[in-house]
């Protein structure tokens, strides 16, 4: 059931990611005619700077809409699972009945009145 959830949230996420990808398209296709536009009638590259920005933004969505972004995201997870698990430690190890009989016996709320 979770992984029936995982997938749908994921499906969800490439759905939201290609809808942003068609305002951002739009929005970046019209930035860089008025932005060359601008540069050439002023004769100032200066102009065209904001479009390397925006290309990243569109370029990372691309690859996440349409591309294997999440494949190669899994890849690496696995890798990370497969070959450096100590960084998926909790700190001072996993809980203890005792740490929590500890924190317990601590805290007001769990206290008989």
């Amino acid at each position: 059931l979770q992984n029936l959830m995982r997938e749908r949230q994921t499906a969800m996420q490439i759905a939201s990611t290609r809808e942003f990808l068609k305002y951002f398209g739009t929005f970046f296709g019209l930035s860089a005619v008025v932005l060359t536009t601008g540069a050439m009638k002023k004769k100032n590259p200066a102009y065209l700077m904001p479009i390397l920005p925006l290309s990243f933004v569109l370029a990372y969505n691309c690859d996440m809409g349409y591309g294997t972004l999440l494949q190669r995201i899994k890849g690496e997870a696995e890798n990370i699972l497969d070959t450096q698990s100590t960084l998926l430690e909790l700190p001072k190890g996993p809980l203890t009945f005792e740490d929590l009989e500890k924190i317990r016996s601590q805290t007001k709320f769990f206290k008989e009145k």
